[in-house]
């Protein structure tokens, strides 16, 4: 199969709420999103009981979505708050990557790349996906201290004043520099996957293509994402619309008084309060009342009436589908990333072919690169056996002639 056809401008982009709308790459980002969460909400409540906060507490304010914002810690629970929270995003920039490394393969042609060949990928090649941002933060910061210094040297009596103004150029164009890097570090803030995933850059590569684009492309840079914002944004409200009409249509049948009735009621409104504490309400008293605002709107869920207490089993299951609805609420933000990462790749792509006339579908991958040394390896590994066999031959030729010329010599010997 060959390559996706595209134009290479801004209507490849309205593909992207379709190309994201993919199993696997879903999956992608509902791992990763339940694997930062998870180590995001261990470290957000360990900070908050190092700060001298009481677990039960911060549950009942919080429950599945804590944050320190707004009360006061010290600052050893504001940094293993932060470290939650940057361990997140990084796990979520590998999933990107992975994403991305799946959505250039589709466009190349290659419908089979599946999640776990991403995910080898993302293991081989983590640390620019990891390292770019660190890269670009140090140079701006290597500066900033850089002014620090120079700020110093002015302080000294008499010769400062000429240590500020005589070498004033140096730091005018170095603070332009430093502005530009703040620019580029947002440009790989959005793009770094992608480059590593489609270019298959290393650190150095991924910070160049970085200051590249920002500089080639500024305004294809702002005006696609600005045109991606409001697809994503209409993508992710069908994809919700849907997941509720389906949650909705469960409770409406499950829940009639004649088939689960208010067991129903108990269990399903008690995990979505769990997971969504903070949605409109459908109903108070029974699953029945949820059928007219079913036909009205598919914006609500169902809560636990006021004052109602589960049986041990009612529990138990309420449990377990917490953890469904959890899975499945995550699948939708993971939709809006997958979209976003599709997006952001479709952008890459149109970009290098804008700027370096490089299609980067036709571009032979790491991938492709070894199948064919492989199948070099094979034809040679061939060509030798073949070479083996016909010595192989000819030496057993060579034997049989020499047998034929000894039997005929004794034969001769023996006439004579």
């Amino acid at each position: 199969m060959g390559p996706m056809k595209l134009y290479f401008d801004f209507r490849d982009l309205f593909r992207a709420p379709r190309l994201g709308l993919s199993g696997k790459k879903i999956m992608v980002f509902t791992i990763a999103n339940v694997i930062g969460w998870a180590i995001y909400w261990l470290l957000t409540y360990l900070a908050y009981s190092v700060s001298g906060y009481s677990f039960s507490a911060m549950w009942n304010q919080y429950g599945l979505y804590p944050c320190l914002f707004g009360h006061p810690a010290p600052w050893y629970g504001w940094a293993i708050y932060f470290i939650g929270l940057i361990i997140w995003f990084f796990v979520i920039n590998l999933a990107c990557t992975a994403v991305a490394r799946i959505t250039y393969k589709q466009l190349k042609g290659d419908e089979f790349f599946s999640s776990g060949d991403a995910f080898k990928y993302v293991k081989k090649h983590w640390y620019p996906v990891v390292f770019t941002l660190i890269s670009l933060i140090a140079i701006v910061v290597f500066f900033v201290i850089g002014a620090i210094i120079f700020a110093l040297f002015g302080k000294i009596p008499y010769v400062g004043e000429f240590l500020f103004s005589l070498p004033y150029l140096l730091y005018f164009f170095g603070s332009v520099f430093t502005v530009y890097s703040l620019v580029v570090l947002v440009t790989a803030f959005i793009y770094t996957p992608t480059i590593v995933a489609a270019y298959e850059e290393d650190t150095m590569g991924t910070v160049f293509q970085s200051y590249s684009i920002t500089w080639g492309q500024p305004w294809r840079v702002i005006v696609y994402n600005l045109l991606l914002l409001p697809l994503a944004a209409i993508g992710v409200v069908v994809f919700r619309y849907f997941w509720i009409a389906g949650y909705n249509m469960i409770n409406i049948v499950f829940g009639q008084s004649w088939l689960m009735g208010t067991k129903l009621a108990h269990i399903v409104g008690w995990a979505t309060q769990v997971v969504t504490p903070g949605a409109q309400p459908c109903i108070t008293d029974s699953c029945c009342g949820a059928v007219p605002q079913f036909q009205n709107s598919l914006s609500c869920l169902m809560k636990l009436p006021a004052g109602t207490t589960l049986s041990g089993t009612e529990l138990v299951s309420g449990v377990i589908l917490a953890i469904f609805f959890f899975l499945l609420f995550a699948s939708v933000i993971s939709y809006a990333f997958s979209v976003f990462s599709v997006g952001e790749t479709l952008m890459f792509v149109i970009f290098k072919k804008k700027s370096d006339d490089d299609n980067l579908l036709e571009r032979k991958d790491e991938d492709e690169l070894e199948e064919e040394d492989e199948d070099n390896d094979l034809d040679d590994l061939d060509s030798d056996e073949n070479a083996d066999l016909t010595e192989t031959e000819d030496s057993s030729e060579n034997e049989s002639d020499k047998d034929q010329s000894s039997e005929d010599s004794d034969e001769q010997n023996s006439k004579d």
